[in-house]
């Protein structure tokens, strides 16, 4: 393999940022009394499905075993040789012992759904009836486990309550709050943190080493803490697209109308859905941050040029509850612009008039 960080969890061999939790892993699967389901909670892109794997891979190899198994006594790290034919078989997906659960294409449409149904559960049920063909362990990893409907939960929660012998499930979870109560109750949570900035610009120069610095910083500071939305942003032209975002803001008293619509227009074209949800939530983020410097009475933190004027011109603390209605305003017209299916466009205008008429006098 490459330097450069894989595209998938199941192929990376590097995990940063999160030795605290791995440490929890260790000393669970050492103790002799590991939980049987656990829970990787937090926000999307910060690493957790690549911990999921990287635990399933020690227990697969072993490494659970009394005086540390192939890992000596007292292991510290979960990490493995690539080269390791049991790294090769869970990055290849051949591993007899461990299935993901997963969103898989619909056979009619050929297109990825966009939940995980009753049907992809199911098939876990009959890799369970199996017992583990290579080690002590199986190993089930739903990823990610906010993305099942409700027949799928509920397939997963009888499992939970019947735990087959010799299996952990690890549940990825960006939204813990959205899964079901009974299936948290018989879970461990493990909450992941969000990346420190110079992680994320770390994993950048390692995934994008075309980026210069200032650009790793840039997008280390709009992608809280997530590299995986570094990445996205990156890739979907975030940095230009927030230049401009904090242009039309910079004066938006006297608002350029006319660029309004070009940047609507450009967003609404076909093929361009990644750009215009891009957009919807860099401007949600700067308005949440507007209220929280507003709260605070602290400056507002620059990432280009041009922001703390900007926020400047939506007041201080005085207009604490002005600030407040207007995020909320733009930000439920922003998440309804797909699920109301509203012309894209006309969101974006919307959204820029109704910020214009909150600083007018």
């Amino acid at each position: 393999m490459s330097d450069a960080i894989p595209l998938t969890p199941r192929e990376n061999s590097s995990l940063k940022g999160h030795e605290a939790a791995e440490t929890v892993l260790l000393d669970a699967a050492q103790s002799g009394r590991l939980a049987h389901a656990w829970i990787l909670a937090g926000p999307r892109g910060i690493g957790k499905a690549t911990l999921a794997y990287r635990f399933a891979r020690y227990l697969l190899a072993g490494g659970d075993a009394q005086g540390g198994g192939l890992f000596g006594d007292a292991p510290v790290s979960m990490a493995m040789d690539e080269d390791d034919p049991v790294f090769r078989r869970v990055a290849s997906g051949g591993h007899s012992d461990l299935f993901t659960v997963e969103r898989t294409p619909n056979p009619s449409t050929k297109n990825l759904r966009t939940e995980i149904v009753v049907e992809d559960v199911r098939h876990a049920t009959e890799f369970l009836r199996l017992t583990p063909g290579e080690g002590a362990w199986r190993v089930v990893i739903v990823d990610a486990a906010d993305e099942m409907n409700r027949a799928a939960a509920n397939a997963i929660l009888k499992m939970l309550e019947e735990p087959p012998p010799a299996t952990v499930f690890l549940l990825v979870s960006h939204a813990p709050g959205r899964l079901l109560p009974t299936i948290r109750s018989r879970c461990r949570m493990l909450p992941l943190q969000p990346l420190a900035r110079d992680v994320v610009m770390e994993l950048l120069a390692a995934h994008q080493p075309e980026l210069e610095e200032h650009e790793r910083a840039m997008l280390a500071g709009l992608a809280g803490g997530s590299v995986g939305e570094a990445v996205a942003l990156s890739e979907a032209g975030g940095l230009a697209l927030y230049r401009e975002m904090v242009k039309l803001l910079g004066n938006i008293t006297a608002l350029n109308i006319e660029a309004v619509h070009a940047l609507g227009d450009r967003l609404a074209r076909a093929g361009n859905g990644p750009a215009f949800e891009t957009f919807t939530r860099m401007l949600s983020d700067w308005l949440s941050k507007l209220v929280r410097s507003t709260a605070s009475g602290l400056q507002l933190e620059e990432i280009v040029p041009g922001e703390a004027e900007a926020a400047a011109q939506f007041g201080g603390a005085a207009r604490l509850a002005q600030n407040l209605a207007v995020w909320e305003k733009v930000s439920r017209l922003l998440a309804q612009a797909d699920s109301a299916n509203l012309d894209r466009k006309q969101v974006v205008v919307s959204a820029f008039l109704s910020l214009q008429a909150a600083v007018k006098p």
